[in-house]
């Protein structure tokens, strides 16, 4: 591998501080409510150069999301040493809850949101998103076949369940509430997805 340069290195960290910046923007805020003008402050570079950079606010937040998405699939690489394709998906949901709970996770988009538009016509991230996607559509249909999870669930069901944790408003509120710790917080989420809401097992 090459070798960056020194200025290489240090536009490496500024679009690392940028985007880590947007993420947690759109965590806090969503899409609609944040503003570049925030964006600029935090990471003290022109609201001018932010449009030089990206282009426009949807571009901005897709390469952060893209960011996320490149993440997800390097956990994921992490986690296909598991036997269990349960226990991965496991995994892959408390890393998701994790990110949440420390203020990284981007919220979705709504329906009507431009950014959902702008998302799904953006390359970098439906490629990551469908490797993602098919990736845990493996280890589900995987899990399915050894019993580990219902065969009956369809397994998109699944899949969008586990999508949905990364930004469930249930950690939010347990962590504002102050009783758990984040780590009691995941295990109780973990707990009522893959388990139901049954009586504890032991």
């Amino acid at each position: 591998m090459e070798k960056l340069s020194l200025r290489e290195q240090i536009q490496q960290m500024r679009e690392e501080s940028i985007l880590s910046a947007m993420n947690r923007l759109l965590a806090e805020k969503g899409f609609e409510l944040m503003t570049l003008d925030a964006l600029a402050a935090q990471v003290g570079v022109s609201k001018a150069s932010l449009y030089k950079r990206y282009g426009s606010k949807e571009a901005l937040a897709a390469a952060a999301m893209v960011r996320v998405l490149d993440q997800a699939l390097a956990q994921a690489q992490v986690l296909a040493a598991l036997a269990s394709p349960r226990e991965r998906l496991r995994g892959m949901a408390r890393w998701a809850m994790s990110v949440q709970l420390a203020g990284d996770m981007p919220s979705l988009p709504a329906q009507n949101s431009s950014l959902r538009q702008a998302l799904l016509a953006d390359g970098p991230y439906m490629d990551r998103l469908v490797r993602l996607s098919d990736l845990l559509g493996e280890w589900i249909g995987e899990a399915q076949r050894r019993g580990e999870l219902g065969s009956d669930l369809p397994p998109e069901l699944v899949l969008y369940t586990l999508f949905a944790r990364a930004c469930d408003p249930v950690l939010g509120l347990l962590k504002a509430g102050g009783q758990y710790s984040d780590e009691q917080i995941i295990a109780l989420l973990l707990r009522t997805c893959f388990d139901g809401l049954g009586p504890s097992r032991g």
